[in-house]
């Protein structure tokens, strides 16, 4: 006898079957398990990234019961945003979630930041999550009048939460993402949208690999003694891991999370509980 085929009545099971989410910075690293927590929920993709190949390689990891759409786009380019948000409506459906990801970071001393540098930061990583939350926000409206409610969730990290030394760029531009989740959240309360950020301390991702190669090159240490400063901020001696990250947004993206909103909660292994 041969094996039994999987069934569209399996994915009706799922918590998240027939929600549409759309997940930025989606083809590595955070994004990329994202996007995994929320297909296993069951939910219909949009991925969006910069690098076609790389989405490309991460939806072919999906199984055939799991609808994908691809869109190659710059998050800090509001009309191919704008383009992007309109073509995965037409595929998929109203968007029901949207998971702020994209993002970069720069380590520099505050004197060496130059203006260039400085609106490179809060382009992408404050701006970015603006102009995608503005270009879903109808469809998910829409969504909700269709009786789904909204959820946006933006990635931001510790580093809006606190000060680091020498990435104040970066810092400032996640601070500003806490402060338009709290903002939008009080907005949108009424409307059936709850909008959350995760912060995640250092995270075993390729910009923490990029964090590590800089000390590296500017303090001599090892890779490994490098990698071990970044850990030392953990309590828990470690790197928090991308799967972790992805199990926070996926939990604000089920049903039964609609009093969590306007929050921001740290993914840090305890870093900011002292």
């Amino acid at each position: 006898m041969p094996p039994p085929k999987s069934s569209n009545k399996t994915m009706t099971t799922l918590p998240l079957h027939a929600h549409h989410a759309v997940v930025t910075g989606a083809a590595r690293g955070i994004g990329a398990a994202i996007a995994k927590q929320l297909a296993n929920a069951g939910a219909s993709l949009t991925l969006i990234g910069r690098n076609a190949d790389s989405l490309h390689a991460l939806a072919g990891t999906f199984g055939p019961d799991v609808r994908v759409h691809i869109e190659v786009a710059d998050v800090s380019d509001a009309s191919a945003i704008e383009r992007a948000m309109a073509a995965c409506v037409q595929a998929l459906g109203p968007v029901n979630i949207l998971v702020n990801n994209a993002g970069q970071a720069t380590s520099m001393p505050f004197g060496k930041t130059d203006l260039a540098l400085w609106q490179q930061m809060l382009s992408v990583n404050l701006t970015g999550t603006y102009i995608c939350a503005h270009a879903a926000l109808p469809s998910m409206l829409e969504g909700v009048a269709q009786g789904t409610p909204g959820r946006i969730v933006n990635v931001a990290s510790t580093a809006g939460l606190q000060g680091y030394a020498y990435v104040s760029a970066y810092s400032a531009a996640k601070h500003g993402v806490i402060g338009l989740t709290r903002s939008l959240a009080l907005e949108l309360a009424r409307k059936g949208i709850t909008v959350n950020a995760i912060c995640p301390g250092y995270t075993e991702t390729d910009i923490v690999s990029e964090a590590i190669a800089n000390i590296v090159q500017k303090t001599g240490k090892t890779a490994a003694q490098a990698r071990a400063a970044l850990a030392e901020r953990n309590p828990q001696q470690r790197l928090v891991q991308p799967d972790e990250v992805a199990q926070a947004v996926l939990s604000l993206c089920l049903p039964g999370s609609n009093a969590i909103n306007g929050q921001a909660i740290a993914v840090d292994g305890g870093e900011l509980a002292g």
